[in-house]
Parts: structure tokens; sequence; C-alpha cells
């Protein structure tokens, strides 16, 4: 069961956190399971609101018996749960697991689970960007051509989906590139919370949030009873994507947010495309041309370079 760290380690070249590089690609490459689990459950005709329900449904109970824990074993916890505190990680856990969320999801109507992937994937780029524009972080200028490489790779996947299948491209590609905005200013807000309250208090409170708005908004469009009427098979990938896209891969990932910080947490992304890539051609049968290959190629080598440049200028700093 997670609990907080004592303090928030920042990683420097003489210190590198090998658990907190652990936790980040443990997360990625949970939460690339996600789009294959969305796509899955879409095929039998639920509607984006009420698969976002079913995923908070399925989630929210394993978040209420760790907060309670955490707040029975550990008095300081109760301590740190002010009223502002609890405010502020609502507020920001609505903008991560709900907003953000709620984006992407909506973005695979009309997206391929390979291609969602790779436009989520560009979210480094904004924590960066965002960072130097809003929190104080310094502009490292030698990852701007890894960010074109990067850029230029989905351009190449955009243009041959926009030749072959362009019916609602535009709208799916902007609803994911505006969950990898949310998400991105998400995770800057969401380590300073982190550092008020610990990542395990600030995760349940932030996922219990997303719930009960998930919940409410398809309750109001659809009615209470909506989930119940479901399908076995609906309900067994929202099991899934409550689980193993949802639960375990929050926790890792704010934990390795806590312990190494926002970039290099995003930097260790790299892992979830090519898990979700290899996912989405076996299970979903979707293509895999030399477009594809390219593009994703682009992509990842873009991000590498970012992730190395990254380093080296903090290491010089």
């Amino acid at each position: 069961m997670p609990t907080d760290a004592a303090a928030v380690t920042t990683p420097t070249a003489a210190t590198i956190d090998l658990s907190g590089y652990a936790l980040a690609i443990g997360g990625a490459v949970l939460f690339s399971t996600k789009g294959i689990f969305i796509k899955l459950a879409y095929a039998y005709g639920v509607g984006t609101e009420t698969l976002l329900a079913l995923r908070m449904l399925v989630a929210m109970p394993f978040y209420v018996v760790i907060f309670i824990t955490l707040l029975w074993r550990d008095p300081t916890n109760r301590a740190r749960l002010t009223p502002t505190n609890l405010l502020l990680s609502m507020a920001v856990g609505l903008l991560g697991y709900y907003v953000a969320s709620y984006l992407d999801f909506a973005g695979l109507n009309f997206l391929s689970a390979q291609y969602e992937r790779l436009v989520l994937f560009t979210y480094p780029f904004f924590v960066l960007l965002f960072g130097v524009w809003f929190f104080g972080d310094r502009m490292i200028w030698r990852v701007v051509p890894a960010m074109a490489i990067s850029y230029s790779g989905l351009l190449v996947i955009f243009g041959w989906n926009l030749s072959v299948a362009p019916e609602g491209l535009v709208i799916g590609t902007a609803l994911v590139l505006g969950s990898a905005v949310t998400f991105a200013f998400y995770q800057h807000f969401a380590k300073a919370q982190m550092r008020k309250i610990g990542a395990g208090l600030f995760t349940c409170i932030g996922m219990m949030t997303a719930a009960i708005a998930a919940l409410g908004q398809n309750t109001a469009l659809y009615g209470a009873a909506s989930l119940a009427h479901l399908r076995i098979e609906v309900w067994i990938y929202g099991l899934c994507l409550g689980v193993i896209g949802t639960v375990l891969p929050s926790f890792l990932l704010n934990n390795a947010i806590q312990r190494i910080g926002a970039r290099a947490t995003s930097s260790m992304s790299t892992f979830g495309p090519i898990f979700t890539i290899a996912l989405a051609v076996i299970v979903l049968s979707e293509p895999f041309t030399l477009y594809h290959i390219t593009g994703t190629a682009l992509v990842i080598l873009g991000s590498v370079l970012f992730s190395r440049a990254e380093r080296s200028a903090r290491s010089i700093a």
C-alpha cells in the first residue's frame, strides 16, 4: 500500500533516484493500456461519459480505503489536511483526473489508440514550456530541435490518417492535445500539493473528486441507472480500466513526481507509446504501415533527445 515520502527528492547529477525512475516507467507502461481498454469498450457502443464514470466507479473504492487508512495510521496526515490544502488538492485532481481524462476519452472516439498515445506523448514538451512561462523554470533551448523531431513524426502519421480516414481527425487531435496541455498543467500544480500533504493523500483526494464529477456528469446526462444496463464485457473492460489503467499507475506516477520531479517523470514516458502500439496492433488489429513506423520512430527519437538534452542541461546547472 502506498505511503507518503518524508521529503521530496530532487535528482541531481550526483544522486539519481533509481526507484523514482522505476516508478515513472511502471506508471507510464500501465497508463498505456488505457487507450486499448477504451477502444475495446467503445466497440460495444458505450458513450464517453458513461465509460469515464464506469472507470471512476471501479477505481473510487480503492482510493476511499487508502485515504481512510492513511488518515488513521498517521496523525500527521490529518494535521496536513487543512481546508485550504483539501480544496486545492480537489481542484488540481479535478484538472488532471477529470478534465484531462474526459478530453482524452472523447478524442479516442475519433483516433486510433496508437495515434492518440503519440499525441498525448507530447505532454513533456508542455511541462517544460509551462514551467518556463508560469513556474519560474529556466528555458533549455537545446531541447527545441528534439521537440521539432517529435512533432514532425506526429505530422507524418497525421498526414497518413488524413488521406485514409480524415473524418473526425482534426477534432480528435485537438481534444487529445487539449488533454496533454491540461495534464502538463496538472503535473506542475500536483507537485506543489504533494509537497504539502504527500503523494498518497493527494492522489486519493484528486481521484475521489474526479470520480464524483464523472459520476455526477453521467447521472445528469443518462440517469443513475445507466451503468446497470451495460453489458458484462463493458464492465470487464471498465474493471481493467479502473485498476490497471488508473489506480496502479496513478500512485506510481505521483510517487515518481514527488521523488524525481515533474520533468524527469514526464521524460520516462517513452516506454508508454511502444507498449500501446504493440497492444493496438495485436489486440485491436490496427494498421502499422511504413508511415506509422517512420512517425513513431521520429516521435520517440525526439523524446529521447529531449530527455538527454534536459538531463545534460540540468547537470551543468
